[in-house]
């Protein structure tokens, strides 16, 4: 017979799920996959350029940002950032510790950002959860975010297990 609700997390004798063969610790509760979506204000403090060669630059930014909805947070992000002499094609990484509630679970995590586009078209943004970098209720958070921008708003999608 078909059983209903979320997935039993199976330990074998090693602490390893014998559904998805990941290491969990013995006392430890299964996770579950949650996804929320709110806004954000971004202020973005560029410094001038620390490398210039042949109109390829290399600069730096800081910015600070305030989350909505779901994630109730500020944080800051340190960006590292290449433009070159075509527009629209450039490059950046970046880390952002934030620091709030997220779904009312309070503490910290890291973001790691990585940003490229080109004139030609391509747009790659990939911004995930440090592993391990949580802390407070948030220890143990995985996830990944997507940043979207319509009609001037920023928003995040966060797909996170906690």
């Amino acid at each position: 017979r078909a059983r209903r609700g979320p997935p039993l997390v199976a330990l074998s004798g090693r602490g390893r799920c014998r559904v998805c063969s990941r290491r969990r610790d013995a006392g430890a509760l299964p996770t579950k996959a949650m996804k929320i979506t709110g806004t954000f204000e971004i202020s973005l403090q560029p410094e001038p350029p620390f490398d210039d060669e042949a109109g390829v630059k290399l600069a730096r930014a800081r910015g600070e940002k305030t989350f909505t909805g779901p994630l109730s947070a500020t944080s800051v992000v340190h960006m590292t950032s290449c433009v070159g002499p075509i527009p629209k094609s450039a490059g950046y990484v970046a880390i952002e510790r934030v620091r709030g509630s997220l779904d009312g679970k309070q503490g910290t995590f890291v973001l790691q950002h990585l940003g490229v586009m080109s004139e030609r078209g391509g747009r790659r943004l990939e911004v995930s959860v440090v592993p391990d970098s949580g802390t407070g209720a948030l220890a143990g958070l995985r996830g990944t975010m997507e940043i979207r921008i319509e009609a001037g708003q920023h928003y995040y999608d966060f797909d996170y297990e906690l």
